[in-house]
This record gives structure tokens, sequence and C-alpha cells, in this order.
């Protein structure tokens, strides 16, 4: 991604985000990995299965990177913008459960 815009704040990038995130299969992955990512997060806590935190990024990672390389057949912007990417995940999961952004 050496010739794209290189994004100063994540209001700059949340755009380009989701113009990467078109196709309804990539985004319910999404949905349902950073779901599942919660969901293991609150039982490690709960049951203190704290060997278990090393899952939580394959789970949210391993769904969402399905959907890129099958669906979307894109690259994950991930690669090139790590933590506006982290952000966009959650920005985009709250979106989606208070209806502002489709399913």
């Amino acid at each position: 991604m050496s010739d794209s815009p290189r994004y100063q704040s994540f209001a700059e990038f949340y755009p380009f985000y989701l113009s990467q995130h078109q196709n309804p299969t990539c985004r319910r992955l999404h949905y349902v990995g950073s779901l599942l990512t919660i969901a293991v997060l609150a039982w490690v806590v709960v049951t203190a299965s704290w060997s278990y935190v090393f899952v939580l990024p394959f789970i949210g990672y391993g769904f969402a990177w399905v959907g890129h390389f099958f669906f979307e057949k894109n690259k994950p912007a991930t690669f090139a913008y790590p933590w506006y990417s982290f952000v966009g995940d959650w920005v985009m999961l709250w979106q989606m459960l208070t209806n502002r952004i489709r399913k």
C-alpha cells in the first residue's frame, strides 16, 4: 500500500475503512468475530482462564480475514493501518448494533 494515502486521523481513515467492507458477508464475518471476541473475553475474565487470552486475536482477525480474502477479495486494512483498522472494527460493530450501518 505504498502508493495509498497515509491517513493522519481516524476520521480521515474511516471512510476508506468502510469502502473496504462493501460485501455484506465480509461485514457479517467481522461482526461475528468481534462479538465472539467479546464473549470469549468475558468468559476468560469470569473464569480467570487467562491462558486463553492468546486466542482473542485469532477469533477476531480470523473471521475478518476470511471475509476479506474470500468475499470482499481485498487485502485487510490491518496490514497497512493496524491501529486505525482495530478501532474501525469496533466502530463498525457499534454502528451495526445501533442500526447506523447495514448488517
